[in-house]
């Protein structure tokens, strides 16, 4: 079964992008392909089992399990020793990234402390948008009574977009709450 925001990209958003940058292709819609949720654990390096947590807390909010990432290099003004863990990644494609990306606008965006919407110069020149969020709180598949310490992460959506007015455009239609006017 196709999540919902899958449904409305096939059905209304493919269309309403065809018509305003008038694609002749149906090849040339941009599209989502992906969304990598990473979380980076400095504190690793001294607590093993700040590991454990992150890959389990991103396994409960994307549905799927984590991979650990490890040092490439030794650095000794950081206590790093190479291929020590130092982070956990989730790369979602297909309907769970669909799901994601309703969970996040719909229900984890608006639970942010202070939120004024997104920022809309985050694209990176090629259609791809990162956000961060400081706390995994905000999804509500996190117990906060069961969570040790407070983390942040780092979102990428990546889309088939050729610049930065196009991706804004399809991540609009899925009604990413960006900032409007000049703040």
């Amino acid at each position: 079964m196709a999540a919902r925001l899958q449904e409305l990209y096939t059905k209304e958003i493919r269309g309403k992008l065809t018509e305003q940058f008038k694609f002749t292709n149906a090849h040339q819609v941009p599209k989502l392909v992906k969304i990598s949720v990473n979380m980076g654990l400095g504190e690793a390096v001294t607590d093993g089992k700040v590991i454990d947590a992150a890959v389990e807390e991103l396994g409960l909010i994307t549905g799927q399990k984590a991979v650990v990432t490890r040092s490439k290099k030794s650095i000794a003004a950081f206590k790093l020793r190479q291929n020590l863990p130092i982070g956990a990644k989730v790369t979602l494609r297909g309907t769970r990234m669909y799901e994601f990306l309703d969970r996040l606008v719909n229900i984890a965006l608006p639970r942010v402390r202070d939120f004024r919407g997104l920022s809309p110069k985050s694209f990176d020149g090629k259609g791809n948008y990162s956000l961060g969020l400081k706390e995994q709180i905000v999804f509500p598949e996190i117990n906060y009574d069961k969570i040790g310490q407070v983390r942040g992460m780092d979102i990428t959506l990546v889309t088939t977009a050729k610049n930065n007015a196009e991706a804004k455009a399809l991540l609009a239609a899925f009604n990413m709450p960006f900032r409007s006017g000049k703040q």
